[in-house]
């Protein structure tokens, strides 16, 4: 089995960093780029809001996520990545599984390596891992963050 391309996907949260000692251990032993992908919401599509929110109030709160997200990654690549023989960051706009499908396919990666819980996941296995799982054509390795904190 050759590993040369893997796909993070990471929402930044703390469940998902669990993720990150699988993705450098095959990073490493594959020496396999790593691809870190990051998907904001279309908050464009979203239910009605309440009071005065407009247009110009979503594009600030699209903007402070992109630019929050940029220096993140960042951080996360200089902290934890050094190691890494090659990295790509990406960060895009949509449905996340959609997004991590379309990463998949573009990209040309080999596995995908995500936790089963991102932010909100309170669920036994989350929706957007399990769309993932069921629609991506190259192996995906889930890692439960609620098991590694115990």
């Amino acid at each position: 089995m050759e590993i040369k391309k893997i796909l993070w996907p990471t929402d930044l949260s703390e469940n998902a960093a669990a993720a990150l000692s699988y993705v450098t251990s095959l990073t490493q032993k594959y020496q396999s780029e790593i691809h870190l992908l990051y998907v904001a919401q279309d908050l464009g599509h979203h239910e009605a809001w309440y009071g005065e929110f407009n247009a110009e109030h979503i594009a600030k709160l699209r903007d402070w996520e992109l630019k929050t997200a940029e220096k993140r990654l960042e951080e996360l690549c200089a902290n934890h990545l050094e190691g890494c023989p090659l990295y790509h960051k990406h960060i895009v706009i949509g449905d996340p599984a959609e997004e991590i499908i379309k990463a998949i396919n573009k990209e040309g990666v080999d596995l995908v390596v995500m936790a089963t819980h991102g932010s909100k996941g309170h669920f036994r296995f989350g929706s957007v891992t399990d769309r993932v799982v069921k629609n991506s054509l190259v192996p995906v390795l889930t890692v439960n963050p609620l098991k590694s904190k115990k």
